[in-house]
């Protein structure tokens, strides 16, 4: 017997609800037959919402029992519903991924190999790089998020301001391995001064902390990932110290 389900969802001229598309999706993937009603006008909207008693659609019946929205139709058929507050690596390993991508395809197209010291240094370059991308989308949330642990941006606020160009224009030099005397010392000073912070916060402290590594709004914990960055930094400092180019 073929399962059927009702969904209301809005889908006006100037909107139409995304989280409806995907309910209909979702349904059908899961082998429903869906009777697909469209709110066209936000009357009907109104209309419906307050005939029902709930605040926002699109809304899913199953034999006559209301479900609910996208979240409760994916409860309801017994998957994962994200939580918006919980702690995730994912944004950090997507820069790390797009980095070492780069950092491979630009070896290839200069070298036609893939030397691992030159790939490791492009790596964390290109790295530092689209970290500070991200920081630079929202300089204000960013230091904001950066007070609570740097130690020299707690001493001085402006530097929550500094960090994420002074990590792009290091970054963008040491990919160039260019003006080794600007880069080199910025990133000995921000990696230094970011290992001390996140060390004191997390291991000294034992503070439970979000890192300000990708930006403002991130649910990355400040931890080994963001000690890494700045131990990573220091190394391809110290490094193209020891071997100038």
């Amino acid at each position: 017997m073929t399962k059927t389900a009702e969904l209301y969802r809005m889908v006006m001229p100037d909107h139409t609800c995304p989280y409806g598309l995907k309910a209909k999706h979702l349904l059908e993937r899961k082998g429903y037959a869906v009777e697909d009603h469209w709110l066209e006008t936000r009357a009907e909207t109104d209309a419906f919402k307050a005939e029902h008693g709930v605040m926002t659609t699109p809304q899913t019946f199953v034999a006559g029992q209301r479900i609910g929205g996208y979240d409760d139709v994916r409860r309801f058929l017994g998957l994962k519903v994200a939580d918006p507050d919980a702690v995730s690596y994912v944004p950090v390993l997507a820069v790390f991924a797009a980095a070492l991508a780069l950092a491979l395809a630009t070896s290839w197209a200069t070298l036609a190999s893939f030397p691992v010291v030159d790939v490791a240094m492009s790596f964390v370059s290109i790295a530092m790089v689209l970290l500070a991308m991200l920081k630079l989308q929202d300089v204000e949330r960013f230091s904001t998020m950066f007070l609570n642990y740097d130690l020299l941006a707690r001493r001085w606020v402006p530097y929550g301001y500094v960090y994420p160009f002074a990590e792009f224009v290091a970054g963008a030099l040491m990919t160039a391995r260019a003006l080794p005397s600007l880069s080199i010392p910025l990133a000995l000073t921000i990696g230094t001064i970011g290992a001390v912070s996140v060390f004191k916060a997390v291991y000294v402290d034992k503070r439970e902390l979000k890192c300000a590594c990708v930006g403002g709004s991130s649910r990355v914990p400040l931890g080994f990932v963001s000690l890494s960055e700045n131990l990573a930094m220091v190394g391809m400092a110290l490094w193209m110290l020891a071997r100038p180019m």
